[in-house]
């Protein structure tokens, strides 16, 4: 009698930490393939989208001939997804702070009902690890070792998602000015589906500048976050930004969410040596299977 094989559980390795991904599924019994080309979809149980560059991989993903995007949207829609950091941005219907360089904006698969901010946790040099939620059935290993680098943060997700997990972070500068630009434009009534990156940076007035004639300096915009509540217009499809905490920026967001056979985490359970993520998401593929 032959042992049964772990779900075959592709990784897209268009660009990011694929192969940390395969050593942890391996490592829990999965089989696992690099996916570059559609065709490598064929037979999969579920994909991972790793973390790593998003602007890039859909870059990546949608030149050629072959749409790598077309084919990953079409199996995002019957099995199992989990996107990390990059990948769950590529996952959002919604996205703001995306590069101001590509021509119409960051590439995404959509799929998942929830707004990101890109970069909301800063530069690469921000990175850093933080304490977040287990996976539901995993919390007797305590919290999770979250290890976030350039991260985007689930700034809203719709009723229906599943939220796993959630952090009080305050934005780095660049996301505070994208988050109030996008506050100004939901409160002109604007469905905002996707927002480029605000420049952070003002010129000084020449009264503001130290005078003279002398000519305008630079500064940062300063970020307050106003008193009373915003008030959008009457659509079916209002967002509701997280409110910053008084006396500070820091907000409450979203790190982890599930929506059906979709998951998405803002952070690297791959740069970890905890497992538990990964073992979440083979259960998740093996009852999609039945099995």
């Amino acid at each position: 009698m032959t042992e049964q094989q772990g779900p075959l559980i592709g990784v897209l390795a268009l660009q990011g930490a694929f192969e940390e991904h395969q050593q942890h599924l391996e490592a829990i019994g999965c089989q696992t393939r690099q996916v570059r080309t559609p065709q490598q979809l064929e037979g999969l149980d579920a994909i991972v989208l790793p973390g790593g560059e998003s602007t890039a991989m859909g870059l990546i993903g949608t030149s050629g001939g072959d749409n790598m995007w077309t084919a990953l949207k079409d199996f995002s829609q019957h099995k199992p997804t989990w996107g990390t950091c990059a990948g769950m941005i590529l996952l959002a219907e919604r996205c703001v702070g995306t590069s101001a360089v590509i021509e119409k904006g960051q590439a995404l698969i959509g799929g998942m009902d929830i707004l990101v901010c890109r970069n909301y946790f800063g530069s690469q040099i921000s990175s850093f690890e933080l304490s977040t939620p287990a996976p539901p059935g995993w919390e007797d290993g305590g919290s999770f070792p979250g290890v976030f680098i350039r991260a985007p943060a689930i700034l809203t997700a719709q009723e229906k998602d599943q939220v796993l997990g959630r952090v009080v972070a305050t934005p780095c500068r660049q996301a505070a000015v994208v988050l109030k630009e996008l506050e100004r434009k939901l409160e002109m009534g604007e469905n905002v589906i996707s927002m480029e990156v605000v420049d952070a940076l003002q010129r000084k007035s020449d009264k503001t500048a130290g005078g003279g004639g002398g000519g305008g300096g630079l500064d940062y915009i300063e970020v307050v976050k106003e008193k009373g509540t915003m008030e959008a217009a009457a659509k079916e499809d209002v967002i509701e930004l997280p409110g910053a905490a008084n006396g500070s920026n820091a907000r409450e967001v979203i790190c982890a969410v599930r929506k059906g056979n979709l998951l998405c985490t803002a952070f690297h359970p791959e740069l970890t040596t905890d497992l538990r993520w990964h073992e979440y998401f083979a259960k998740m593929v093996k009852e999609r299977k039945g099995e």
